[in-house]
């Protein structure tokens, strides 16, 4: 569904602008800001753009968000610094009625349309969500929860919730600790980052019979910094052991490799 007239009438007054200032703006009418808000007549696409820059807000955000509705859903802006020209990227969160941020949850049947509806307020208000007041998880940030999917990751097994916080720009990544990202390409991965050049990122699994390959960074659309988790499944006693001699193993043969070459 289409927000359009009733976005652009609720922003401009947010904005404590007159239809003649907000045309002023776009170097319009009046009369056809007018109509834009009642739905008589639709802008075209460059003057969608420009008022999306003017009010702070996503294209998306102002199409299809029906962003009247802010009792729980509130928009986070955050400047990303991570893809050239990007300007603001819009963090959707869902807020109890006091304005305190609520934690989602991404489960592994939600994860597909994820990518798609990261952006969007309503899909963002449709998962599950919950307060967790415990000091690890402090105010002022933006936490995520993450179903876990695959054994790319072992020991964490399929299935395990990974608790993460928000990291706003890449250059706050820590090499070597495990991250969530969303990329253009792959989706939902859970991977350790490592930094070997300017602009990439190379991801690294903790199960030994996955190879580590590189991504660019402007494919990297979100990232979040794995703090915990919490898993349903107990380990087997053997479980850590059999993990530890895998590992031994790739590190031999990658040693192999070295004196072979």
């Amino acid at each position: 569904m289409i927000y359009l007239k009733e976005n652009m009438k609720f922003l401009r007054k947010q904005h404590s602008m007159t239809q003649g200032q907000l045309a002023g703006l776009l170097d319009s009418k009046r009369s056809l800001i007018g109509s834009y808000e009642e739905g008589r007549g639709v802008p075209k696409l460059s003057m969608i753009r420009r008022m999306a820059e003017i009010f702070e807000v996503s294209m998306d955000h102002l199409l299809v968000v029906d962003l009247t509705d802010i009792e729980n859903i509130k928009l986070n802006r955050h400047e990303d610094k991570t893809e050239k020209g990007s300007g603001l990227k819009v963090l959707s969160v869902v807020v109890t009625p006091e304005n305190d941020e609520l934690i989602s949850i991404v489960p592994v049947k939600a994860s597909a349309g994820y990518l798609n509806g990261r952006a969007d307020a309503a899909y963002i208000g449709q998962l599950p969500h919950f307060s967790m007041p415990v000091a690890e998880l402090s105010q002022g940030r933006s936490y995520r929860v993450f179903q876990l999917k695959g054994d790319s990751m072992l020991p964490l097994t399929p299935g395990s919730y990974i608790f993460c916080d928000y990291v706003e720009e890449a250059t706050d990544i820590r090499e070597g600790k495990p991250y969530i990202l969303i990329t253009s390409d792959e989706g939902i991965v859970y991977k350790r980052i490592y930094l070997p050049g300017e602009n990439l990122l190379q991801l690294k699994s903790d199960n030994p019979e996955y190879e580590p390959y590189t991504i660019e960074t402007t494919s990297v659309l979100e990232i979040w910094r794995a703090l915990g988790f919490l898993s349903f499944e107990l380990p087997e006693p053997d479980a850590l052991n059999v993990q530890k001699l895998s590992a031994v193993v790739a590190k031999m043969q990658e040693e192999l490799a070295k004196i072979k070459g």
